[in-house]
């Protein structure tokens, strides 16, 4: 019988956190202040260590998984945050000479992403903003694959509509 090398457990802790912190602390950093970002992520990842043998290959689900679980204990009790609200930066960098267009849009979307229900923009934000799959995004919301898929249409319906409403009728129709 051969014994696997000491340091395997460290080793394969490593490689996880070296592909997968980015993306989750991005996926954590929409979610919650900046200031609270790195310790979610740093109990995300302590979380990992002790279960490192519940960790899937495929992690990013499992992880974003733990990082929402986490998030949601340290909010319980308080009045839930508004999550995942569209930041609109102001900085003289982003300036573009009339790029009245592209403002207008985007102004345009940050208002329709505030008439979202924080459930929609979960949504949403796990296909568009973390890259996952409807599979991966299900495991995150602990739910079934045709299940997220119907949420995720319904959201984006949802979004279209508020992007384009229809204008209001009046009169009776001839």
């Amino acid at each position: 019988m051969r014994e696997s090398p000491p340091d395997t457990r460290e080793d394969r802790f490593r490689d996880l956190h070296r592909r997968t912190y980015p993306d989750l602390l991005r996926f954590v950093e929409r979610r919650v202040p900046p200031a609270e970002a790195e310790d979610v992520v740093s109990s995300v990842y302590l979380t990992a260590w002790r279960r490192l043998g519940d960790v899937p290959d495929d992690a990013r689900p499992w992880l974003f998984a733990v990082a929402r679980k986490t998030m949601a204990n340290q909010t319980r009790g308080l009045r839930r945050r508004r999550a995942l609200d569209v930041r609109i930066a102001s900085s003289s960098d982003d300036l573009v000479p009339d790029g009245s267009a592209e403002v207008a849009a985007r102004l345009d979307l940050a208002r329709a992403w505030r008439t979202l229900s924080a459930a929609d923009r979960e949504v949403l934000a796990l296909v568009a903003f973390d890259g996952l799959t409807a599979e991966q995004a299900a495991t995150v919301l602990r739910c079934r694959r045709t299940t997220f898929a119907m949420r995720l249409k319904r959201a984006r319906q949802r979004l279209d509509q508020a992007l384009n409403p229809m204008p209001e009728r009046t009169g009776a129709r001839t």
